[in-house]
């Protein structure tokens, strides 16, 4: 006996229409006055990750990187359903909206740069980038 599964023509549609499940929903790269590398200015460089599906989703282990290699690592993160939170790339105290890299000196170039998001397992989640690199 075989027995054939229809998948619903949904399943096959063009995945770009659909709403990612998490995604780099916004970027401020370059943090407003002086690039002085103050707490204040480090911190106002950030990367927002939005989660847009009902369910929380475990970010242990996912990495948020730049074109240079710049790597921060979510370490026992969940972000909630429908919710939004902010990597700042100065120091400060981690809560449920606001992580920070504990970083002295800027990541995200002002210019040009890629944001990109990968889960535990290496994958690419999302890509945002900004300036001249468009063409990729």
């Amino acid at each position: 006996m075989v027995s054939i599964v229809a998948l619903p023509a949904s399943a096959h549609d063009d995945d770009r229409h659909r709403t990612p499940k998490v995604e780099i929903s916004a970027v401020q790269a370059d943090s407003p006055g002086r690039d002085n590398r103050s707490l204040r200015s480090l911190n106002a460089e950030w990367v927002e990750i939005t989660n847009n599906t009902r369910h929380a989703i475990n970010l242990d282990g996912w990495t948020l990187k730049d074109e240079d290699g710049h790597r921060y690592k979510f370490n026992d993160y969940r972000l909630a359903g429908r919710s939004t939170v902010r990597i700042h790339t100065g120091e400060g105290r981690d809560t449920r909206t606001d992580l920070y890299q504990d970083r002295r000196n800027y990541v995200w170039d002002n210019r040009s740069d890629t944001a990109t998001l990968r889960d535990d397992h290496g994958r690419t989640i999302d890509t945002e980038s900004w300036g001249h690199h468009h063409h990729r």
